[in-house]
């Protein structure tokens, strides 16, 4: 059963197939930008980085919405980083619709908001290790509560439905930092930069059966 890693031009496409590659246990990993070849995976995830336009505008230059929206429906489904924003329905990153498969906005994290518990500013992006907060999930498994994991971004998701969340965080204001419906588990950390935890989540979803 082959795992897809999804191409539009806009994610660190080796960390992400070469921590999945590690953790596969001999599964095909296979980084694409041909919507037939998502079709045909087994198990697909969806990385970005970069700013929510540009992933938009590209996941829609190379044809891969129609594919990506499938996955999302029929398949075992992992997003990451931009991959969990893009799945909301609306960005206030230039004022673009999203994937729409969830409900809620992606919002940036508010100037005034973005002070530490000792008065100092944070700085915008939120770029580093934090700890994650866990509501149970199949993905979790073997992660202790409060694990840390590695975040680069300014704007974080504002789930419609609370029962959406699975993970969250705390930067300036708590953020809801990983989501889950069904076969579908996104984050807003990067498991493949994410050491010891990273790879145990990846190895997760590699064997889970929604």
């Amino acid at each position: 059963m082959s795992i897809a890693v999804v191409d539009y031009g806009m994610g660190n496409l080796r960390s992400v197939s070469k921590a999945l590659e590690h953790v596969a246990g001999g599964e095909e990993v296979i980084v694409t930008a041909d919507p037939a070849a998502v079709a045909a995976a087994g198990r697909v995830v969806f990385p970005g980085q970069g700013a929510m336009p540009d992933c938009m505008r590209e996941l829609d230059a190379r044809g891969l919405r129609p594919a990506v929206l499938a996955a999302a429906r029929a398949k075992p489904f992992l997003g990451i980083c931009i991959g969990l924003q893009m799945l909301f329905g609306h960005s206030e990153e230039g004022g673009v619709a999203g994937l729409a498969v969830f409900p809620g906005e992606v919002r940036r994290f508010p100037a005034q908001m973005m002070v530490d518990r000792n008065g100092q500013r944070l700085k915008v992006p939120h770029m580093g290790w934090n700890e994650v907060r866990q509501r149970p999930h199949p993905l979790w498994a073997g992660i202790a509560d409060g694990a840390r994991f590695y975040f680069v971004h300014s704007y974080c998701v504002q789930p419609a439905d609370d029962a959406l969340v699975t993970g969250t965080a705390e930067y300036g204001i708590p953020f809801t930092c990983a989501v889950a419906r069904d076969n579908i588990f996104a984050v807003q950390f990067h498991p493949e930069k994410s050491a010891r935890d990273g790879l145990q989540l990846l190895k997760n979803f590699v064997t889970w059966r929604p």
